[in-house]
């Protein structure tokens, strides 16, 4: 069934974003190193099944497979002229299976990094980047997605060209950042400091928020410390006054055996987070790396059947989720911050 997101965010209810896309496809027999994006075309067959799995779980948004259907990450494997063609396909297959669903199921055209780093410290500039995001954000729009989703980003400078991207296709957009580097992103952003990031643009996000990172415990304190600083910020798709937050964290905490990534979340830790998530101020919750459609299932059930809660502190996050696997002092809001540097 078609819907917008907007028109599900005035509902009030938290919405259920789907799992992971990439360690789900591994399980279906992706092989190391392969560009899971030519699946829209060689596989489409799994491509669709996992998006009916995260749909038959009780998922409102499910993501397109193109997480890397851009030029830049595309020319690794010499297709970087099919950036159209694949965008386009994958978004047709998530169309397809939303548009079966008996319930509203938002497309989310998923955007990811370049890949490269921004001058001066590498070769991109925002004009090249700017062209790279609005030729991918065009074929998610000519595929039917409803929304352009940025995520897993780290510099500003990307997330603003990939959000033109989106507002030059003609196409609503909303972004989440990896905060994994000690409570910051790669390049040192904070969370407090995410809603800056869309200030001046010409269309502002209908949601940001965290995805990815290190654990479940630490996407939780991010959110937390975005949820006290975002309150009221300008530049952000507002339903009833306040931010539309996102929570999109790992399935527990990866670990190694051998050369494959195994994840420690069990569907019991992935419906406490979701719980926890809601109780930080998140309006959209899922799951990112190993997330199955299983654990997505257990969140499902969890955010049905939720008592809101006062806002968890994180000791209660720690003792519900486990340890940290970062230090959270840089995760703090900007008056936290502040008090550490004056007791210092």
């Amino acid at each position: 069934m078609r819907t917008s997101l907007p028109q599900l965010l005035t509902t009030g209810s938290v919405l259920l974003a789907d799992g992971a896309t990439g360690t789900n496809y591994f399980n279906m027999g992706l092989g190391p190193g392969d560009p899971p994006e030519l699946w829209n075309v060689e596989h489409p067959e799994r491509v669709t099944a996992l998006h009916q799995a995260f749909v038959d779980a009780g998922a409102d948004i499910i993501l397109t497979n193109t997480f890397g259907a851009n030029r830049s990450r595309l020319a690794l494997h010499g297709n970087e002229h099919r950036v159209r063609e694949l965008a386009e396909r994958a978004a047709a297959l998530a169309r397809a299976v939303a548009d079966a669903s008996p319930r509203p199921v938002v497309v989310a055209g998923s955007v990811g990094p370049t890949g490269e780093l921004f001058a001066p410290l590498g070769a991109l500039t925002s004009a090249i980047a700017d062209e790279v995001f609005h030729e991918q954000c065009a074929g998610l729009r000519d595929g039917g997605a409803d929304v352009v989703w940025i995520e897993t980003m780290s510099a500003p400078e990307e997330v603003r060209s990939a959000a033109r991207g989106a507002i030059a296709a003609g196409l609503p957009y909303a972004a989440t950042c990896s905060f994994d580097t000690a409570g910051r992103t790669m390049m040192g952003v904070l969370p407090d400091e995410l809603a800056a990031m869309f200030d001046g643009l010409a269309v502002p996000p209908l949601a940001f928020g965290a995805n990815c990172g290190v654990g479940a415990s630490d996407i939780l304190i991010t959110v937390l410390a975005m949820s006290a600083a975002a309150t009221g910020a300008a530049a952000t798709g507002e339903v009833g006054g306040r931010p539309v937050l996102i929570c999109k964290g790992n399935c527990g905490i990866p670990r190694f055996e051998g050369a494959e990534a195994v994840y420690t979340g069990t569907p019991e830790l992935m419906a406490d987070y979701a719980r926890l998530a809601a109780d930080a101020g998140a309006r959209i919750i899922g799951g990112c790396c190993g997330t199955t459609p299983v654990h997505l299932a257990a969140m499902r059930q969890a955010l049905d059947t939720r008592v809101p809660r006062a806002r968890p502190t994180p000791d209660e996050v720690m003792a519900a989720i486990g340890p940290l696997v970062n230090t959270p002092p840089t995760a703090l809001p900007t008056e936290g911050r502040e008090r550490r540097r004056r007791r210092a």
